[in-house]
This record gives C-alpha cells, structure tokens and sequence, in this order.
C-alpha cells in the first residue's frame, strides 16, 4: 500500500493541506511503523483504518485528489487493495 501511495501521482490532502505522493508516503510510513510498534496492524485493513484514513492529532479525514478527482483516501485505498488482491487470485 505504501508503494501503491508513493506512485500514484495524486495529490494527498492532510489537514487541508496538499502533499505530494513522496511525503504522503512518508507520512503514512512512520504512522504504520508506530503502530506496528504498538501491535495494532495486522493487516492492510487495520493500516487503511488506523493509519491512512484521517489524522491522528485532528480527526480530519484524510483525502487525495488524482485526475482531479477528490476522494476519501480510505475509499481510494480499500479500492487499490481489491484491485490487487483481484489481480493475485487466478
């Protein structure tokens, strides 16, 4: 998923303000390797909910904008997370 965010090419919308995908990624990477530290991901839901959906310190939803679309980053996630387990399963 954190690969899938650096590449995207979409603008990530954190606390009404724009990031490109690096720092999003970055971003997303240090909240995951807290809360994996804390044993609360197990999996790539738990990552999309506990770390990739909203801000910690505001409760704002996080949001990203590609092909100037906007979207809940959470909808955007669980949606590339269908796609590639579609494209694992023969």
């Amino acid at each position: 998923m954190l690969t899938f965010v650096g590449s995207s090419n979409c603008t990530f919308i954190r606390n009404g303000s724009d990031y490109d995908a690096k720092r999003a990624q970055d971003h997303l990477k240090s909240k995951f390797n807290y809360l994996q530290r804390k044993q609360q991901i197990d999996s790539a839901e738990d990552f999309i909910a506990r770390a990739a959906s909203a801000s910690s310190m505001s409760g704002e939803p996080y949001k990203v904008r590609c092909d100037g679309r906007e979207q809940a980053s959470a909808d955007w996630l669980r949606e590339e997370l269908r796609r590639m387990r579609q494209q694992a399963t023969p």
